[in-house]
């Protein structure tokens, strides 16, 4: 009898371990799972996302595909001034933390709506440009071959960038919240007079600030809206927030820069509506006794880099930073 117990004992560890080995084979054969987020308005980018999701399934990849539009909130109107959106509630279906990369096909406006999509996530993002300007992203399309097959041989680096949350209470009831990569802007509506805010950053005093508007950008937005408004240049991996009054009333309102993990709350003393804009594709209206917050996200957005960050390369090669305005004659020799 003992003996029959200690048999069928072994052939049972026999048999689990079987199951493990089976179970690890399978784990370590799981199918690699790709996403694709493309600017559906443009026929280039739908044309690559559908070629692309063509290879990298004949490449055995499981790929998912969402439109850039999923991560627009859309605007208010005066007769509607709320549109809310939980930020969780943004990320498309089947983009999990399961997901080993995602490709971004439009310009820096697609870009800042997939952050919104899958940071809260933690999905990678490797940023292809189909659009102008493409800041933000990494690679251009003709050279998308190249840059999937470096990606796809894990040759890359994952850029953390810093991003906002940014809130708006009426009478201490949340009523609309947003991810932010570049700015929150809050200014008055076209047809009004100047603006006072008063704006308190952290635990210190609250300062009143007269302007057409108050920016609140990342490191990551400051070569944006903030830029164009005076604000310095700040290199992405720098823990700061930026605040940055346009067009103030008075000479002492001038740009303040502070750590990150101070919160910042802001409430105006007009009797007109306000109109917040966040990244340039969402916004609301902002309404007398309305107090609007900002701080640092827990999420970041994870940009691939094909070759080491270089930032000041960027700014040489798509804003012309450090360049001579007058190029010099090569006829003339100077000293």
């Amino acid at each position: 009898m003992l003996a029959a117990n200690a048999i069928a004992q072994r052939q049972s560890a026999l048999v689990q371990h079987r199951l493990n080995t089976c179970l690890a084979f399978t784990l370590d054969q799981r199918v690699p799972k790709v996403g694709i987020i493309y600017n559906d308005i443009k026929p280039a980018a739908c044309q690559v996302a559908d070629e692309l999701r063509d290879q990298l399934t004949s490449s055995g990849y499981e790929t998912v595909s969402a439109t850039g539009a999923g991560g627009i909130l859309g605007y208010s109107t005066p007769t509607r001034p709320i549109c809310h959106t939980p930020i969780e509630s943004l990320v498309p279906p089947h983009f999990d933390q399961e997901m080993d990369f995602a490709i971004v096909l439009g310009g820096d406006g697609t870009v800042l709506s997939a952050f919104r999509q899958v940071a809260p996530a933690g999905i990678p993002l490797l940023t292809v440009n189909t659009g102008h300007m493409g800041f933000l992203t990494e690679a251009y399309l003709n050279q998308l071959p190249q840059a999937i097959e470096q990606v796809m041989a894990g040759n890359y680096q994952v850029e953390d960038r810093s991003m906002m949350v940014v809130r708006l209470f009426h009478q201490d009831r949340l009523i609309w919240e947003a991810l932010c990569l570049n700015e929150m802007v809050l200014h008055r509506e076209p047809l009004t007079s100047m603006c006072h805010f008063e704006v308190q950053v952290g635990r210190h005093a609250p300062v009143d600030i007269a302007a057409d508007g108050v920016i609140l950008s990342t490191p990551t937005g400051s070569t944006a809206y903030s830029l164009s408004a005076g604000g310095p240049v700040i290199t992405p991996g720098v823990s700061v927030t930026q605040l940055i009054p346009i067009c103030p009333h008075s000479l002492a309102s001038r740009g303040l820069v502070f750590p990150d993990n101070e919160s910042v709350g802001i409430t105006s003393a007009n009797p007109d509506p306000l109109v917040m804009v966040v990244d340039g594709n969402a916004g609301c209206y902002v309404l007398p006794g309305d107090r609007v917050t900002t701080q640092r996200a827990p999420y970041s957005a994870r940009f691939i880099r094909l070759k080491s960050p270089e930032f000041f390369r960027v700014l040489r090669e798509k804003l012309g930073w450090g360049l001579p305005h007058i190029a010099k004659p090569t006829s003339v020799e100077l000293p």
